[in-house]
């Protein structure tokens, strides 16, 4: 069994981006009615929907069921067709030893923070 979405974390987590009702649904692929229903406690989303909130909301599924207080992602889903750079260069690192990983995350921090 999965747990439920919580109305008010939905809520909150929307207007920490700043967007209105009717923006989240445009973004979600919903209708405005039918986004509604799911933040005002009418509608329980499905499980796949739930992970496409999260991800949309940049969030994660166990803060929008109440099973973590932390709001942060714990998901990051990369589209090849949007992102072909990033997706090639995380499809390289799978299955990679951990010890080459943080070698190269320190490497990025440096370039990043110089």
């Amino acid at each position: 069994m999965s747990a439920k979405l919580i109305p008010e974390r939905l809520k909150i987590v929307r207007e920490n981006m700043g967007i209105t009702m009717a923006e989240a649904s445009r973004r979600l692929n919903l209708s405005k009615i039918g986004y509604c229903r799911y933040e005002y406690g009418e509608r329980v989303p499905s499980q796949q929907t739930l992970e496409i909130i999260a991800q949309c909301f940049n969030t994660s599924v166990e803060y929008l069921t109440g099973l973590s207080d932390s709001p942060a992602a714990t998901q990051i889903v990369i589209d090849k067709n949007k992102n072909p750079e990033l997706f090639a260069l995380v499809d390289l690192c799978q299955n990679k030893d951990t010890e080459l990983l943080q070698r190269m995350l320190s490497y990025c921090n440096l370039l990043i923070n110089s």
